[in-house]
């Protein structure tokens, strides 16, 4: 018994000391998990590193005379590591000493917030030990410079634990012009949680010349996934390179106003004009404008590219055709009759306007637009063998991708022309511009052709490619086909396109100009997607050239209209739109006058300088100078002599870009530049004559300036 008693004593003894351990165990257990958890998680997760992408800065993209068309702007992200030793020395003194001024600069700078709140979402952050706290977003170098004056900020970072991350973003500079075309560069989170670029216009099209290489850096992921970059690990990233397009900022702007105009006049639901330089196949302007829900017209879609029935337009591919074939010669006459509509071959052809006369030559039947007489000089040559026709469009390149340097060109679609029974028709419907659809910039580059003699030019809109200055890739211009047709052909295309203004549907819209034009007009019903004929929905169209005897530009001009629309026209929406772009175009840049002919003498009044503009009115009112006010209450002025009399003019000033210092003193420039951030560096004495940065270049962080003074 006794044995029996000492050996269950001992068990029992050693089964309450198991049960006791298992207590402290799970007990501790539980402290660590929940006292000290979060701790514990931090110091695992501090192990986890891994290397991430840097992204590089993306290349900018140049007008044809240096203006920047999209740029990388830097923004900044602000965090705090609340757990930095500066504020937790000293039983956080630093913290609670900076924090009330900290948060009321914070509510007084931004406004997002109040100071309470501010103060509350600080101090509860730095109660959590937050490693990575988010305290602002993409803020613009203006705001992170501001915010670095702020208290604690200003300590630096081992002593207030902010971090800074510099980030960047694509800016357009001038907004609307030509927005569509250039593009825009943006990323967003993928389906499958991957970030995806989502790129247009030039910069889809060059994506990969302007991302450059990224770089990488090592960070470590410390509670909650939070990811804090590790100093000195970085590979720094290859930077883009820069674009530069042949598009002009005044043309494109002459362009887009003229077009804006109109579609804000007839309501209609997009429109586009292009205009090329006609010996070289540059694009120097391209708009597209599409109506928005509020009525305004924002560039949302390149209609430039869309492929659409386009009317009367590719009655110049017919003129060519039976021209080049023989079977009809320009003084031949053509019986249109008076009634507006004629049987020819097995269809039922009508004109939108009856004709002037019943019989008109070949060149008339071009130049007032006759459906019946092109479809019957299209049935003399091709009625035996329709797609011979098709052979003349493959000829003059409308059977392939118009080879514009844009990604996503759609390839043009024409209705079969070797099926019996109707072939026949598609080729009549064909000779007036239906079972056809080809883009504007096709259509543009056909008749540039006429323009150029014959000769096709590829359409492009990028001349280079540089590295920080140094030329990567230049682009020339390309001939695609040095005689689309016999020379007498092109002559008697471009006769009848002039005939087109003097006498035919574009008369009236080029009454009185004081130079010469050659075109055509174009007005086509449309039938698209989910628009029937039967919609009253027509596009109207006019392209040529200017001025007529030595063509200097080529441009297209295609407005779509509303259902019903009482004015839908070539003549009268597009053609007018075109007049106004080439009256402007003609002014600036075909009838430039010669300054070495011109012996003008030196005006000695003439005087031009800029400044501070309550400094200058002050200057002006002492000495009880009158001069005119344009200037209202803007900050800065330049000044210039007009009819012998100052003139105040506002001097307009975005932060984001290099500003227009040239005719100021020092002092006013020296405060403008250095409170945008820019260092500034001076030669020379006197009123500010040069700047090493053209004013409109989009500001970086650091950058620097050399003031020339004369």
């Amino acid at each position: 018994m006794e044995v029996k008693r000492d050996i269950l004593w001992r068990v029992y003894l050693s089964f309450l000391g198991i049960v006791v351990l298992s207590l402290l165990v799970l007990g501790r257990a539980f402290y660590i998990q929940q006292a000290e958890g979060e701790h514990w998680r931090s110091m695992s997760d501090s192990l986890h590193q891994r290397f991430i992408e840097l992204d590089a800065q993306r290349g900018t993209i140049y007008s044809d005379d240096g203006q920047m068309l999209s740029a990388s702007i830097p923004t900044f992200d602000i965090y705090i590591d609340f757990n930095a030793d500066g504020l937790r020395e000293k039983k956080g003194r630093r913290f609670y000493e900076q924090v009330d001024s900290f948060a009321l600069a914070l509510a007084g700078y931004f406004g997002d917030k109040t100071t309470a709140q501010y103060k509350t979402e600080l101090k509860a952050a730095y109660k959590k030990n937050t490693r990575y706290y988010p305290l602002k977003k993409k803020l613009s170098f203006e705001q992170y410079k501001a915010f670095r004056e702020f208290p604690l900020a200003r300590l630096g970072r081992n002593k207030s634990g902010i971090i800074v991350e510099t980030n960047s973003k694509r800016l357009p500079p001038f907004g609307l012009l030509a927005s569509r075309t250039i593009g825009l560069s943006r990323e967003h989170i993928a389906s499958d949680g991957k970030v995806r670029k989502q790129n247009v216009g030039l910069e889809r099209s060059y994506d990969s010349v302007l991302s450059g290489k990224s770089g990488q850096k090592l960070v470590r992921y410390i509670a909650g996934g939070t990811a804090i970059p590790i100093e000195g690990s970085e590979t720094d990233p290859e930077n883009g390179k820069d674009i530069y397009t042949t598009l002009d900022v005044q043309i494109q702007d002459i362009t887009e106003t003229a077009l804006l105009r109109m579609m804000q006049q007839c309501e209609g639901p997009y429109g586009t004009a292009i205009v090329m330089e006609t010996a070289t196949g540059k694009i120097k302007a391209m708009a597209n404008l599409g109506r928005r829900p509020d009525g305004s017209y924002w560039e949302d879609d390149n209609y430039a590219l869309r492929n659409t029935e386009p009317g009367s337009t590719i009655k110049l591919v017919t003129l060519l055709s039976v021209l080049e074939k023989g079977t009809s010669r320009p003084d031949d006459l053509v019986e249109v009759g008076t009634a507006g509509r004629l049987q020819v071959g097995n269809k039922i052809v009508t004109d939108a306007e009856r004709q002037p006369k019943p019989v008109l030559t070949v060149k008339e039947c071009f130049a007032h637009s006759s459906n019946i007489g092109m479809s019957k000089l299209a049935y003399k040559a091709f009625a035996q063998k329709p797609a011979e026709l098709k052979e003349y469009m493959q000829r003059f390149h409308l059977d392939t991708k118009v080879p514009v340097d844009l990604a996503n060109v759609p390839r043009p679609t024409m209705a079969p022309l070797n099926q019996k029974g109707s072939a026949e028709g598609n080729m009549l419907w064909m000779s007036f511009g239906y079972g056809i659809q080809v883009s504007p910039l096709h259509t543009l580059m056909l008749y540039n052709a006429i323009a150029n003699n014959g000769r096709m030019m590829k359409p492009y809109l990028v001349s280079s490619i540089q590295q920080n200055g140094v030329m990567y890739k230049q682009f020339e211009p390309t001939v695609i086909s040095e005689n689309i047709c016999k020379p007498d052909v092109i002559n008697v295309a471009r006769k009848s396109m002039e005939m087109v203004v003097t006498e035919g549907t574009g008369r009236r819209a080029f009454d009185k100009l004081p130079f010469a034009v050659a075109g055509k007009t174009g007005t086509a019903h449309v039938s698209d997607g989910p628009i029937k004929y039967g919609d009253g929905v027509y596009q109207a169209t006019f392209v040529g050239y200017f001025p007529a005897e030595r063509p200097q530009y080529t441009c297209i001009v295609v407005v779509r209209t509303k259902p019903h629309a009482a004015s839908h026209f070539g003549g009268t929406l597009a053609a007018p739109v075109f007049r106004e772009i080439a009256t402007k175009l003609y002014a600036m840049y075909v009838n430039k006058k010669d300054p070495s002919l011109i012996a003008a003498k030196k005006d000695s009044s003439a005087f031009y300088y800029a400044g501070y503009t309550p400094d200058i009115k002050n200057v002006y009112n002492t000495l009880r100078v009158k001069y005119a006010d344009s200037c209202l209450n803007n900050n800065w002025a330049t000044v210039y002599a007009a009819n012998y009399q100052p003139v105040v003019k506002v001097s307009t000033v975005n932060k984001k870009v290099m500003p227009n210092v040239r005719g100021m003193g020092l002092k006013d420039a020296l405060y403008l530049l250095e409170n945008m951030g820019v260092k500034v560096t001076v030669t020379g004495k006197g009123k500010i004559a040069a700047q090493s940065i053209a004013p409109g270049t989009a500001l970086v962080k650091g950058t620097t300036v050399l003031l020339e003074l004369s």
